[in-house]
């Protein structure tokens, strides 16, 4: 039997200068992978069938009148678990996709590329919905592959069309509810009822999406993973020996048996049936070791497993495993790059917190206006003019007071009292009077309270010019 240093260099590495949806002349290889059917891919259909609970129904869940989560890119306005933010919180916006961006390289350093596999919108639509009505429509695999060979008779053309159908309605389906994530369900809802002369832009867009969506899931499917999504091609620079991912354990079986599956294996455990290639939704051979095309389903764990069971061999030569598990057989080990990506990663997530929970309801700003300097009343007071801009993040109207907390003197709003709407933006403009002698140099430092009744909210900060002492 070959040693464990000698098993890793039996494998056959010039399948890394080709993939594996692509033939020698450049052409698209049609993959048609067999129905998976396992305990890992029962739990997948699971959280697939959370997960699209959650997508259908969230547009519906409302707070105060306003979504749970809306993402309007149009009029920058951001909903997310209730909370409004708008773009004066651009700042938290840009932390909490750096922190996600963490999380997502400390996630796949530990546990490799499971979020594909598992939580990724694309494989979830795919695999979970588009693909079980494929498998409805057309049949299995061996089934789908004959209707492709087969010339256009009526049972081809109906089964296409169904088809066809099918998945643009679906396709339509999920636009709409993309839709609804970025305006809310109510103006979808009555962009429905007024019909499309009323919107026929946001109709031609729809449209695009849709056919878009259809275009993914009916023909371009897992050239998304492989041609399009970068996450992939960061494995290269993300995992390392200790990472934990779907794993071919070629210690235990190579050299691989060429007989039938009753036959004695004469060394190693793997009978080389191909059974772990045929589910594979991206056409790898998980046995070549990790590949920048495998997305983590765990489906070649699940028909590895029911073969090495039929052959009376212990379970898990595919597995979770990493690669110093597999070749040491020691245990993965937290190193180095896991402690350091996971320190920042608390870093970041606390600062996000305490950002997230010192945020203020009324986002103000007071600034001097521009050009002007200071007048001289009859009484010998100096005015100065500023302007005050209110940024509202509540869903509830706030009338407003300003009161001066280091000078004496009077502060008159101009154009009535400091009001601002739910979720509003509004700049007014106001005066300070000052007597002279409060003031103790050209440029004094003023701080301003903002007052919400008697409840203070913050304290601005600003300038008031004078004569020059």
């Amino acid at each position: 039997m070959l040693k464990a240093e000698d098993k890793e260099k039996v494998l056959d590495q010039s399948f890394r200068d080709s993939v594996a949806t692509i033939d020698q002349q450049g052409r698209r290889k049609y993959i048609h992978p067999k129905k998976p059917k396992g305990k890992l891919y029962n739990k997948r259909t699971v959280a697939s069938i959370v997960y699209l609970i959650l997508f259908f129904t969230l547009p519906f869940i409302k707070i105060s009148g306003e979504p749970f989560f809306m993402i309007n890119v149009l009029e920058r306005k951001f909903i997310f678990f209730g909370q409004i933010f708008g773009p004066q919180d651009f700042f938290l916006f840009a932390l909490g996709m750096l922190t996600f961006m963490v999380f997502i390289i400390v996630f796949t350093v530990v546990f490799g590329r499971i979020f594909c596999g598992w939580a990724c919108p694309q494989t979830i639509f795919m695999e979970m919905v588009f693909r079980k009505i494929e498998y409805w429509i057309d049949g299995d695999a061996q089934q789908q592959r004959q209707l492709r060979e087969m010339p256009w008779n009526a049972e081809k053309i109906r089964k296409r069309a169904t088809k066809i159908v099918v998945f643009y309605a679906i396709a339509v389906l999920i636009a709409h509810f993309f839709m609804a994530y970025l305006i809310g369900m109510d103006k979808v809802k009555l962009y429905m009822q007024e019909g499309i002369p009323a919107h026929f832009g946001t109709f031609v867009s729809l449209l695009v999406f849709s056919s878009v969506f259809f275009f993914v899931y009916y023909w371009f499917r897992e050239q998304v993973c492989i041609v399009v999504c970068p996450y992939g091609r960061l494995q290269g620079v993300l995992l390392d020996k200790n990472s934990i991912v779907v794993a071919y354990d070629y210690v235990r079986g190579e050299p691989r048996s060429k007989g039938k599956k009753e036959a004695a294996a004469p060394a190693g455990d793997c009978i080389d049936c191909a059974a772990c290639v045929r589910v594979c939704p991206t056409g790898i051979d998980i046995r070549n070791g990790t590949q920048l095309e495998c997305v983590n389903c765990t489906a070649c764990i699940d028909a590895c497993d029911a073969i090495m069971t039929s052959v009376h061999k212990p379970t898990g030569l595919i597995r979770f495993a990493s690669e110093e598990n597999i070749r040491e057989g020691k245990k993965p080990r937290i190193n180095a790059r896991i402690i350091a990506y996971s320190s920042v990663l608390a870093i970041l997530v606390s600062v996000l917190g305490f950002l997230l929970i010192t945020r203020d309801d009324v986002d103000v700003t007071i600034l001097r206006a521009s050009g002007a300097v200071y007048q001289k009343l009859p009484d010998g007071r100096l005015v100065n003019i500023y302007n005050i801009k209110m940024a509202n993040k509540t869903r509830k109207d706030i009338p407003l007071t300003l009161k001066l907390e280091n000078l004496n003197g009077e502060i008159e709003v101009i154009g009535g009292a400091l009001h601002i709407g739910a979720e509003g933006y509004k700049t007014q403009p106001f005066i300070i009077r000052v007597d002279p002698a409060e003031l103790k140099a050209r440029k004094n430092e003023v701080r301003i309270g903002v007052y919400e009744g008697d409840k203070k909210l913050k304290t601005a900060e600003t300038h008031f010019m004078g004569p020059v002492k």
